[in-house]
């Protein structure tokens, strides 16, 4: 075997670095339970954080899809670790979705939705794998990286940039009973009354979902 030395003498040196840096208290950032009624704007103002830095430290994150029970990294916060009971650790979070017909508006999470029309479909899920997007890669049909809100459609049936209020669905990797998505991505397969929902995670965890039949409002 060739031994490096330089390459021995740069390692030693970021040892010595790293061992300075962890002598000195490091602001870490810090963690937030989303609860009703919270968005980049309110946790900008109580935590004293512009709003471009907290989208940036939750990249996964739609600014649409803040929901009671969203853990949210707060950049230059120290962590605050509070002890949970175990019936805390067993609470369901829910969107307390109301629908109100003669009014044509849905609340999930405390937050109000107009919409024009309601569609049933039938839905599946894809991860970021590229054995599942191609040559593309993980990016939406747009170019935009996949992310929780991303949704496939049929542009026949949902045209690109459609905003929709997903519901009806069970799956660990969604937020409980109900989010926002938007139709930016396409599949050969999705045809008709068919939506693609991007979920995070592994293929295995994923497929998990199946196939489903889920309730749309198309929001405005």
């Amino acid at each position: 075997m060739k031994i490096n030395f330089k390459m021995i003498k740069t390692f030693a040196a970021l040892v010595g670095i790293s061992a300075a840096l962890q002598a000195v208290p490091v602001h870490a950032d810090g963690i937030h339970t989303a609860k009703e009624g919270n968005t980049f704007y309110t946790l900008s103002k109580e935590y004293g954080v512009s709003v471009d830095a907290l989208m940036k430290a939750n990249p996964q994150v739609s600014a649409t899809n803040i929901y009671s029970g969203l853990k949210l990294n707060i950049p230059g916060k120290t962590p605050t670790f509070v002890a949970q009971s175990e019936s805390a650790k067993a609470e369901v979070i829910t969107a307390n979705l109301n629908v109100q017909p003669e009014t044509n508006t849905v609340s999930a999470w405390g937050k109000v939705f107009n919409y024009d029309r309601t569609l049933q479909v039938k839905a599946s899920a894809y991860s970021s794998a590229s054995s599942e997007n191609g040559k593309w890669g993980a990016v939406d049909y747009l170019g935009n990286p996949l992310k929780l809100g991303t949704i496939a459609v049929d542009p026949s049936v949902i045209p690109i940039g459609t905003k929709v209020l997903v519901t009806g669905y069970t799956h660990p990797g969604l937020p409980k009973s109900a989010f926002v998505a938007t139709a930016t991505d396409m599949g050969s397969a999705i045809k008709g009354n068919r939506i693609d929902i991007f979920i995070p995670g592994s293929p295995s965890f994923v497929a998990d979902f199946g196939y489903q039949y889920v309730q749309l409002y198309v929001i405005q």
